[in-house]
């Protein structure tokens, strides 16, 4: 896992991937995808979801969206909706299937 966190927490490749695939009508910037980002890589770490030994743990979605919900509104950085969140979480993971991060 933690070959997938250093590549998913730094990437450029994601970031274009997502701004090519995800639905303009969204008007996300390569800052916003950037940022969801990096809280994915925070909740990766927060749950210990990073270390080798955890290599075919479970990610509940659910979890990783309303984690990523709560630090938007508590951080106040970006304005971004749930729709927003939930089109870019949906095209980080599309990636990281592409790239065989996940199954």
């Amino acid at each position: 896992m933690s070959d997938i966190f250093d590549d998913i927490c730094d990437d450029s490749k994601c970031i274009a991937y997502i701004l090519q695939h995800i639905d303009s009508k969204l008007n996300v910037t390569d800052n916003d995808i950037q940022y969801v980002l990096d809280l994915i890589c925070e909740y990766y770490a927060d749950n210990n979801l990073v270390d080798d030994n955890n290599e075919d743990a479970e990610i509940s979605e659910d979890d990783m969206f309303n984690y990523i919900i709560a630090a938007v509104r508590k951080e106040n950085m970006f304005s971004l909706s749930e729709e927003q969140v939930n089109a870019i979480i949906e095209q980080e993971y599309e990636y990281g299937k592409l790239e065989g991060y996940y199954e």
